[in-house]
Protein backbone atom coordinates (compact mmCIF):
# COMPACT_ATOMS: atom_id res chain seq x y z
CA UNK A 1 0.00 0.00 0.00
CA UNK A 2 0.76 3.52 -0.32
CA UNK A 3 2.74 4.85 2.40
CA UNK A 4 0.70 8.53 1.74
CA UNK A 5 -2.54 6.41 1.52
CA UNK A 6 -1.83 4.38 4.55
CA UNK A 7 -0.82 7.67 6.71
CA UNK A 8 -4.46 9.19 5.20
CA UNK A 9 -6.26 6.20 6.59
CA UNK A 10 -4.30 6.01 9.61
CA UNK A 11 -5.13 9.79 10.72
CA UNK A 12 -9.22 9.01 9.61
CA UNK A 13 -9.14 5.91 11.65
CA UNK A 14 -7.82 8.00 14.64
CA UNK A 15 -9.83 10.97 14.29
CA UNK A 16 -12.92 8.65 14.01
CA UNK A 17 -12.17 7.28 17.31
CA UNK A 18 -11.21 10.80 18.87
CA UNK A 19 -15.08 11.97 17.74
CA UNK A 20 -16.37 9.15 18.68
CA UNK A 21 -15.51 10.09 22.26
CA UNK A 22 -16.35 13.50 22.01
CA UNK A 23 -19.45 12.14 21.05
CA UNK A 24 -20.53 10.14 23.82
CA UNK A 25 -19.22 12.52 26.30
CA UNK A 26 -21.06 15.35 24.86
CA UNK A 27 -24.05 12.89 24.29
CA UNK A 28 -24.06 11.97 28.26
CA UNK A 29 -23.88 15.70 29.09
CA UNK A 30 -26.18 16.92 27.19
CA UNK A 31 -29.04 14.17 28.60
CA UNK A 32 -28.34 14.95 31.97
CA UNK A 33 -28.57 18.75 31.64
CA UNK A 34 -31.59 18.74 29.59
CA UNK A 35 -33.46 16.19 31.79
CA UNK A 36 -32.66 18.02 35.26
CA UNK A 37 -31.84 22.27 34.19
CA UNK A 38 -36.07 22.67 34.20
CA UNK A 39 -35.90 21.15 37.77
CA UNK A 40 -33.22 23.54 38.47
CA UNK A 41 -34.68 26.59 40.86
CA UNK A 42 -33.01 29.01 43.32
CA UNK A 43 -35.40 27.11 45.62
CA UNK A 44 -34.09 23.92 44.44
CA UNK A 45 -30.59 25.03 45.45
CA UNK A 46 -31.20 26.94 48.56
CA UNK A 47 -33.92 24.56 50.50
CA UNK A 48 -32.40 21.63 52.94
CA UNK A 49 -34.30 18.59 51.39
CA UNK A 50 -37.03 16.85 52.44
CA UNK A 51 -37.61 13.18 53.48
CA UNK A 52 -41.00 12.39 52.69
CA UNK A 53 -42.42 15.91 51.77
CA UNK A 54 -42.00 17.19 48.13
CA UNK A 55 -40.21 20.56 47.45
CA UNK A 56 -37.13 19.78 48.85
CA UNK A 57 -33.95 21.64 47.94
CA UNK A 58 -30.27 20.24 47.39
CA UNK A 59 -28.64 22.86 49.68
CA UNK A 60 -26.42 21.36 52.17
CA UNK A 61 -25.42 18.01 49.91
CA UNK A 62 -24.22 20.62 47.71
CA UNK A 63 -22.08 22.25 50.23
CA UNK A 64 -21.41 18.85 51.99
CA UNK A 65 -19.82 17.80 48.65
CA UNK A 66 -17.11 20.70 47.80
CA UNK A 67 -16.51 20.63 51.88
CA UNK A 68 -15.96 17.08 51.86
CA UNK A 69 -13.77 18.02 48.38
CA UNK A 70 -12.04 20.76 50.62
CA UNK A 71 -10.70 18.57 53.53
CA UNK A 72 -9.82 15.38 51.46
CA UNK A 73 -7.33 17.81 49.15
CA UNK A 74 -6.17 18.91 52.71
CA UNK A 75 -5.66 15.58 53.49
CA UNK A 76 -3.84 13.89 50.84
CA UNK A 77 -2.06 16.68 48.64
CA UNK A 78 0.48 16.97 50.85
CA UNK A 79 1.10 13.44 51.45
CA UNK A 80 0.91 12.99 47.35
CA UNK A 81 3.37 15.95 46.74
CA UNK A 82 5.86 14.46 49.09
CA UNK A 83 5.39 11.19 47.31
CA UNK A 84 5.65 12.41 44.03
CA UNK A 85 8.86 14.61 44.58
CA UNK A 86 10.82 11.60 46.72
CA UNK A 87 9.65 9.38 43.62
CA UNK A 88 10.73 11.70 40.85
CA UNK A 89 13.86 13.92 41.88
CA UNK A 90 15.13 11.29 44.85
CA UNK A 91 13.61 7.71 45.30
CA UNK A 92 15.79 4.93 43.57
CA UNK A 93 15.80 1.42 44.01
CA UNK A 94 13.85 -1.12 46.90
CA UNK A 95 12.22 2.37 48.22
CA UNK A 96 10.67 3.56 45.06
CA UNK A 97 9.42 0.56 44.10
CA UNK A 98 7.74 -0.36 47.59
CA UNK A 99 5.83 2.84 46.82
CA UNK A 100 4.84 2.64 43.49
CA UNK A 101 4.02 -0.91 44.36
CA UNK A 102 2.25 0.37 47.28
CA UNK A 103 0.55 2.73 44.97
CA UNK A 104 -0.92 0.30 42.35
CA UNK A 105 -2.54 -1.36 45.47
CA UNK A 106 -4.48 1.22 46.85
CA UNK A 107 -5.18 2.33 42.88
CA UNK A 108 -6.99 -1.30 42.27
CA UNK A 109 -8.65 -1.01 45.34
CA UNK A 110 -12.97 -1.45 45.37
CA UNK A 111 -14.66 1.35 46.98
CA UNK A 112 -16.89 -0.65 48.92
CA UNK A 113 -14.09 -2.14 50.42
CA UNK A 114 -12.17 0.88 51.50
CA UNK A 115 -15.59 2.32 52.91
CA UNK A 116 -15.66 -0.98 54.68
CA UNK A 117 -12.82 -0.39 56.16
CA UNK A 118 -12.76 3.29 56.92
CA UNK A 119 -16.04 2.45 58.98
CA UNK A 120 -14.48 -0.42 60.99
CA UNK A 121 -11.69 1.51 62.40
CA UNK A 122 -12.74 5.40 62.22
CA UNK A 123 -16.45 5.08 62.36
CA UNK A 124 -16.69 1.78 64.92
CA UNK A 125 -13.25 1.17 66.14
CA UNK A 126 -11.65 4.91 66.93
CA UNK A 127 -15.77 6.26 67.64
CA UNK A 128 -15.49 9.04 65.08
CA UNK A 129 -19.08 8.16 63.99
CA UNK A 130 -20.23 9.16 60.44
CA UNK A 131 -19.00 12.60 59.69
CA UNK A 132 -17.11 14.19 56.91
CA UNK A 133 -14.00 13.23 58.39
CA UNK A 134 -14.13 10.02 57.80
CA UNK A 135 -15.14 10.44 54.80
CA UNK A 136 -12.41 12.48 53.33
CA UNK A 137 -9.95 9.62 55.34
CA UNK A 138 -11.87 7.24 52.85
CA UNK A 139 -11.64 9.27 49.67
CA UNK A 140 -7.77 10.21 50.71
CA UNK A 141 -7.20 6.44 49.84
CA UNK A 142 -8.58 6.89 46.17
CA UNK A 143 -6.63 10.38 45.88
CA UNK A 144 -3.41 9.56 46.76
CA UNK A 145 -2.40 7.56 43.35
CA UNK A 146 -4.21 9.89 41.18
CA UNK A 147 -2.32 12.50 42.41
CA UNK A 148 1.18 11.05 43.34
CA UNK A 149 1.18 9.39 39.30
CA UNK A 150 0.19 13.19 38.31
CA UNK A 151 2.85 14.90 40.47
CA UNK A 152 5.79 12.61 40.04
CA UNK A 153 5.03 12.89 35.63
CA UNK A 154 5.00 16.56 36.19
CA UNK A 155 8.05 16.60 37.57
CA UNK A 156 9.77 13.92 35.41
CA UNK A 157 8.65 16.38 32.05
CA UNK A 158 10.37 18.93 33.02
CA UNK A 159 13.51 18.95 30.58
CA UNK A 160 16.40 18.26 32.84
CA UNK A 161 18.34 21.27 31.37
CA UNK A 162 16.17 22.82 33.95
CA UNK A 163 17.63 21.19 36.40
CA UNK A 164 20.97 21.32 35.44
CA UNK A 165 20.65 25.42 35.15
CA UNK A 166 19.72 25.54 38.51
CA UNK A 167 22.59 23.65 39.51
CA UNK A 168 25.11 25.44 37.83
CA UNK A 169 23.49 28.86 39.39
CA UNK A 170 25.01 27.18 42.67
CA UNK A 171 21.66 26.05 43.85
CA UNK A 172 21.03 23.34 46.23
CA UNK A 173 19.16 20.04 44.90
CA UNK A 174 16.21 21.17 47.26
CA UNK A 175 16.33 24.83 46.33
CA UNK A 176 16.09 23.58 42.14
CA UNK A 177 13.52 21.29 42.32
CA UNK A 178 11.19 24.32 44.49
CA UNK A 179 12.01 27.41 42.48
CA UNK A 180 13.04 25.94 39.08
CA UNK A 181 11.21 22.63 38.67
CA UNK A 182 7.85 23.04 41.04
CA UNK A 183 6.97 26.19 39.05
CA UNK A 184 7.22 24.42 35.49
CA UNK A 185 5.36 21.05 36.87
CA UNK A 186 2.44 23.51 38.30
CA UNK A 187 -0.20 22.72 34.78
CA UNK A 188 0.54 19.30 35.14
CA UNK A 189 -0.28 19.21 38.77
CA UNK A 190 -3.14 20.63 38.79
CA UNK A 191 -4.40 18.44 35.84
CA UNK A 192 -3.75 15.85 38.58
CA UNK A 193 -5.74 17.63 41.31
CA UNK A 194 -8.90 18.08 38.80
CA UNK A 195 -8.85 13.94 38.29
CA UNK A 196 -9.18 13.41 41.77
CA UNK A 197 -11.91 16.11 42.13
CA UNK A 198 -14.05 14.03 39.81
CA UNK A 199 -13.44 11.05 42.05
CA UNK A 200 -14.48 12.45 44.96
CA UNK A 201 -17.97 14.09 43.38
CA UNK A 202 -18.74 11.27 41.95
CA UNK A 203 -17.98 8.53 44.85
CA UNK A 204 -20.94 7.22 46.56
CA UNK A 205 -20.07 3.53 47.85
CA UNK A 206 -17.52 4.66 50.55
CA UNK A 207 -19.18 7.79 51.47
CA UNK A 208 -22.19 5.53 52.30
CA UNK A 209 -20.33 3.60 54.85
CA UNK A 210 -18.03 6.66 56.64
CA UNK A 211 -19.78 10.09 56.19
CA UNK A 212 -23.08 8.82 56.33
CA UNK A 213 -26.54 9.10 54.40
CA UNK A 214 -28.56 11.64 56.34
CA UNK A 215 -27.95 15.69 56.00
CA UNK A 216 -28.87 17.20 59.58
CA UNK A 217 -29.68 21.19 59.80
CA UNK A 218 -27.07 23.51 60.44
CA UNK A 219 -26.48 26.68 61.02
CA UNK A 220 -24.38 28.55 58.34
CA UNK A 221 -24.17 31.60 60.56
CA UNK A 222 -21.98 29.67 63.04
CA UNK A 223 -18.49 29.97 61.77
CA UNK A 224 -16.88 27.69 64.84
CA UNK A 225 -16.08 24.35 63.35
CA UNK A 226 -16.27 22.89 67.14
CA UNK A 227 -19.45 24.15 67.39
CA UNK A 228 -21.85 20.45 67.19
CA UNK A 229 -24.62 22.82 64.45
CA UNK A 230 -21.93 24.74 62.72
CA UNK A 231 -21.19 23.94 58.97
CA UNK A 232 -17.66 23.31 58.96
CA UNK A 233 -17.87 20.93 61.78
CA UNK A 234 -15.79 18.07 60.32
CA UNK A 235 -17.41 15.78 62.80
CA UNK A 236 -20.93 15.98 62.03
CA UNK A 237 -22.47 13.39 59.49
CA UNK A 238 -23.18 14.71 55.81
CA UNK A 239 -24.85 13.11 52.83
CA UNK A 240 -23.19 14.32 49.61
CA UNK A 241 -24.60 14.92 46.25
CA UNK A 242 -24.10 11.94 44.70
CA UNK A 243 -25.10 9.65 47.96
CA UNK A 244 -28.28 11.95 47.71
CA UNK A 245 -29.06 10.97 44.03
CA UNK A 246 -28.33 7.24 45.04
CA UNK A 247 -30.93 7.13 48.03
CA UNK A 248 -33.23 9.14 45.86
CA UNK A 249 -33.21 6.15 43.20
CA UNK A 250 -33.42 3.48 45.59
CA UNK A 251 -35.67 4.67 48.12
CA UNK A 252 -37.36 6.92 46.33
CA UNK A 253 -39.46 8.17 49.96
CA UNK A 254 -40.35 11.59 48.24
CA UNK A 255 -43.01 11.62 45.70
CA UNK A 256 -40.81 14.13 43.71
CA UNK A 257 -37.51 11.72 43.91
CA UNK A 258 -37.16 11.69 40.37
CA UNK A 259 -37.36 15.17 39.77
CA UNK A 260 -34.92 16.00 42.45
CA UNK A 261 -32.50 13.41 41.19
CA UNK A 262 -32.46 14.23 37.58
CA UNK A 263 -31.95 18.17 39.07
CA UNK A 264 -28.96 16.96 41.41
CA UNK A 265 -27.37 14.86 38.39
CA UNK A 266 -27.51 18.07 36.40
CA UNK A 267 -26.29 19.88 39.57
CA UNK A 268 -23.34 17.79 39.84
CA UNK A 269 -22.69 18.27 36.29
CA UNK A 270 -22.60 21.67 36.05
CA UNK A 271 -20.29 21.97 39.49
CA UNK A 272 -17.64 19.58 38.23
CA UNK A 273 -17.28 21.34 34.77
CA UNK A 274 -17.14 24.55 36.58
CA UNK A 275 -14.41 23.23 38.77
CA UNK A 276 -12.51 21.87 36.15
CA UNK A 277 -12.80 24.77 33.68
CA UNK A 278 -11.21 27.24 37.25
CA UNK A 279 -8.49 24.80 37.99
CA UNK A 280 -7.73 24.99 34.71
CA UNK A 281 -7.52 29.02 34.41
CA UNK A 282 -5.81 28.80 37.79
CA UNK A 283 -3.33 26.30 36.55
CA UNK A 284 -2.27 28.84 33.86
CA UNK A 285 -3.00 32.04 36.23
CA UNK A 286 -0.24 30.46 39.21
CA UNK A 287 2.40 29.41 36.32
CA UNK A 288 2.36 32.79 34.71
CA UNK A 289 2.87 34.81 38.53
CA UNK A 290 5.27 32.51 39.53
CA UNK A 291 7.48 31.97 36.23
CA UNK A 292 7.18 35.45 34.40
CA UNK A 293 6.13 33.38 31.65
CA UNK A 294 3.20 34.06 28.65
CA UNK A 295 2.18 30.46 28.29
Amino acid sequence: MNPRIANKIAHGVIYTLVAIVIIILIFLISYILVNGLPYVTPHFLSAPSQVMNAGGGIRDQLFNSIYLLILTLIISFPIALGAGIYLSEYGSGKISGLIRTTIEVLSSLPSIIVGLFVYLLFVIRFHIGFSILSGAVALTFFNLPILTRNIEDSFQSVPNLQREAGISLGLSHWKTITGVIFPEAIPGIITGIILSSGRVFGEAAALIYTSGQSAPVVNYADWNPFDAASFLNPMRPAETLAVHIWKLNTEGLVPDAKQISSGSSAILILVILIFNISAHFLGNYLYRHITSSSK
